[in-house]
């Protein structure tokens, strides 16, 4: 199975060259280059948040395999969905699905359900591909996209990562693709965001997700970032870092609702 682009065209360019320039122009700050163990990038359209995923990505030594958690936007297909074979094709060319890791995530995690309706639109994951094909060539990932809010399953999926990626050879990468508060001003979406960024910052995926309820913080992929807590936690990490912070009014100048994105990378 190839899965078409959704979003190509729109949240980011169709062209290859336009996005190759885009995404060299989004990297291009000199950081020292670090393994790590997982991060929370946002999936915006690149002229909103793409300098905040790419202060993420650029920071990074991205290994070959990389697994991607996000939120499922749409009402269609499993609450938690998985693709095990394929490809997701992108102005680059396919990205491969790790059919081997895909595999051996949703035996340990039988809550996941193979699904490729749940993917078919969903943007979540499609805009981290170009970043990660442009850096790390030849990578391979797993695509998995959640539509549930119940802690044990997202828990449950969080061990299961962590036990798979335990067992590999390789490092592997847990990205987890989340915007923050939607569509407040700027002033209240900063105190919401930073709020769960501080959970995010303490290593703390219960009290994220309590966070995130109790604060009414409209962080739409914040089932994906308590999974990705849970499973670093489990593989040792010890601290996080908040590479870079911004709001879209930012970029656009209005301050009347906007919408934050968050860059942070566990270690």
């Amino acid at each position: 199975m190839i899965r078409p682009p959704a979003v190509a065209g729109r949240f980011y360019p169709s062209h290859p060259r336009e996005l190759s320039r885009q995404i060299d122009e989004y990297t291009s700050a000199a950081t020292k280059k670090l393994p790590a163990r997982g991060c929370v990038v946002p999936h915006a359209g690149y002229p909103y948040s793409g300098h905040v995923a790419g202060a993420v990505y650029s920071s990074l030594e991205i290994p070959a395999r990389c697994i991607l958690l996000g939120p499922r936007h749409y009402p269609q297909g499993q609450p938690m969905a998985i693709l095990t074979e394929g490809s997701f094709a992108t102005p680059f060319g396919e990205a491969q699905i790790d059919s081997a890791l895909a595999r051996e995530l949703a035996r340990i995690c039988p809550l996941l359900r193979e699904d490729a309706v749940a993917h078919e639109r969903e943007h979540s994951l499609e805009v981290q591909l170009p970043f990660l094909q442009r850096l790390a060539r030849d990578f391979r990932f797993v695509p998995v996209v959640l539509g549930t809010d119940r802690y044990p399953a997202i828990e449950e999926l969080g061990r299961a990562v962590a036990q798979v990626v335990a067992g590999q050879k390789e490092p592997v990468l847990v990205i987890a693709s989340s915007d923050m508060n939607h569509y407040e001003s700027d002033a209240i979406t900063r105190v919401k965001d930073h709020k769960a960024i501080a959970r995010i910052l303490a290593l703390d995926p219960r009290g994220l997700y309590d966070t995130v309820r109790n604060e009414g913080i409209s962080m739409c992929g914040y089932a994906a970032t308590v999974a990705m807590l849970v499973a670093v936690r489990k593989l040792g990490a010890k601290e996080a870092t908040l590479v870079r912070y911004a709001t879209s009014g930012d970029v656009t100048g209005d301050l009347d609702q906007v919408v934050g994105y968050a860059g942070i990378v566990l270690r």
